[in-house]
């Protein structure tokens, strides 16, 4: 990476921290405030890597492929995957769990250290609050949705994911929402729905606000972590939610 791109990748890792940070009450931000615009350098893409990586995505579903079929050759095309820096400090590639043919594909941003020691995504007290958030609010069991998040491997100390490091699991990422097939996605925390929608705007006043990504309608929500951090905003997550349950049984979810 050159000194423009690495520049860029900093300030954005910056920006997402401060974010954070004002999302944890520690700053004297608002948390309804934006945070300060920033021009950011141009970043010039690897258009090595995109080429290389461009058909993952694209031939990741083919109608007459199972999608547990489909799914297993996005992991197989992943590999024992060292593409970024994360590589070096994970245990294990957490890849994603669930139901190949779920109706509803939930996002996250990364592993933490639980994840990491069982190669599962949302397996400690944050997936505990997921599964929760499952069962009393939409009606359904872990098994019967798919779990994913945008990284593959474990950030340092739970630190959000650089841009380059986002940019590398990305082509995964889309491929495998591509192999399910979903009819809804929820997606949880800024990393996700940035990471998603190409964005910069903030979780907070995104929340709650019906997207769509690829033809897919995506809701964007807290992230189960900041919940814990932050209980009174449960109460947000707990509307979202119920709206996804009302869009979930209009499409004729649980298939």
């Amino acid at each position: 990476m050159n000194d423009r791109n690495e520049l860029a990748s900093l300030v954005a890792d910056v920006r997402a921290s401060l974010e954070d940070a004002v999302l944890r009450g520690a700053t004297d931000l608002d948390r309804g405030d934006e945070l300060p615009a920033t021009t950011l350098p141009e970043v010039v893409p690897d258009t090595s890597r995109a080429t290389a990586w461009a058909s993952i995505a694209a031939d990741a579903r083919d109608e007459a492929v199972p999608a547990q079929v489909a799914l297993q050759r996005v992991r197989d095309d992943l590999g024992d995957c060292r593409r970024c820096g994360l590589h070096s400090g994970r245990r294990h590639i957490v890849f994603g769990v669930g139901d190949p043919d779920a109706d509803l594909v939930i996002c996250g941003e990364g592993p933490g250290y639980h994840e990491d020691q069982q190669g599962e995504p949302f397996v400690g007290p944050a997936g505990e609050m997921l599964d929760k958030m499952l069962v009393h609010v939409l009606g359904l069991q872990r098994g019967q949705v798919y779990i994913l998040n945008v990284v593959k491997c474990r950030p340092p100390k739970n630190r959000n994911p650089l841009p380059d490091e986002v940019a590398s699991c990305r082509p995964f990422l889309e491929a495998q929402i591509a192999a399910i097939q979903p009819k809804l996605m929820l997606v949880l925390g800024g990393v996700a729905f940035k990471t998603l929608f190409d964005t910069q705007q903030g979780i907070t006043r995104s929340r709650g606000s019906w997207r769509e990504w690829r033809g897919v309608p995506t809701l964007p929500t807290f992230h189960p972590a900041y919940l814990l951090r932050n209980p009174a905003q449960k109460r947000h997550t707990f509307n979202d939610l119920k709206a996804l349950k009302v869009r979930y049984d209009e499409l004729g979810g649980g298939r």
